[in-house]
């Protein structure tokens, strides 16, 4: 093996490091059991302390919600939706989800720029001219796919928070496409989870799953419809063009 490819190496590994301290810390929440504490059982034990501390200390409750919800997005930890419906519960379904999609955007933005800086040239200079083609259909109608992505849970949030720092999506574009993206889901399940407070008090369950009616998936559906227009224009209006 020669100096440049030895080089190379140890450049890659020292890259790889962000990445794996994320693992190490997914890891680490679920070998302390900290998942025990992410359940409907301890929220209903602990709701009365919970609703005090807000009340008392607004400002401190509503950072410390968004940076569990960040370092929840950023270490792809299935809390996502407790977190949601507790921050409505808590604060009320505007405001939640408000705190929500900051939390959820930061924590996406973490991920997605250490894969690009980890991963992102290395993958694209190895896979060479596959993973290219992919990337320029990707960057020509990035928001438009970012929004689709966002808006129908197609894939699970972790791997749209990699794949696009893979083929290349700038920073702003990554940002803007999952801000606005989640919005709707995030405000459906705030509506849902502002109500938790009786359900809660009257001892019932709570299922996440009925909060996606038909009707609620319907309409996510039309939204990336709609998100999809714009690619539609372009490739109508380039295949006029080359019509003689």
């Amino acid at each position: 093996m020669n100096r440049t490819n030895v080089q190379s190496q140890k450049f890659s590994v020292k890259r790889l490091w962000p990445l794996a301290l994320l693992a190490i810390g997914a890891a680490l929440f679920f070998a302390l059991d900290l998942d025990r504490y992410f359940t409907f059982e301890t929220l209903r034990a602990n709701r009365e302390l919970l609703v005090d501390f807000v009340s008392e200390h607004a400002v401190w409750a509503a950072l410390v919600y968004i940076g569990l919800y960040v370092a929840s997005t950023a270490l792809s930890l299935p809390t996502a939706t407790l977190l949601t419906l507790v921050g409505a519960f808590l604060f009320g379904a505007v405001v939640a989800t408000a705190y929500t999609v900051i939390g959820a955007t930061i924590g996406a933005t973490v991920v997605f720029l250490i894969a690009k800086t980890s991963l992102g040239d290395q993958l694209r200079a190895r896979t060479g001219g596959a993973l290219k083609k992919m990337e320029e259909g990707f960057r020509a109608n990035a928001l438009s796919y970012m929004l689709v992505l966002r808006l129908i849970p197609l894939f699970p949030f972790f791997v749209v928070n990699l794949v696009p720092a893979f083929l290349g999506v700038r920073p702003r574009i990554f940002v803007i496409g999952t801000f606005l993206g989640i919005i709707p889901g995030t405000f459906v399940y705030s509506l849902a989870g502002e109500g938790l407070g009786s359900i809660l008090a009257a001892g019932e369950e709570f299922s996440a799953r009925s909060v996606l009616t038909p009707q609620v998936i319907g309409a996510f559906i039309g939204l990336a419809v709609l998100s999809l227009l714009p690619i539609v224009y372009k490739k109508i209006k380039a295949r006029k063009s080359r019509a003689p």
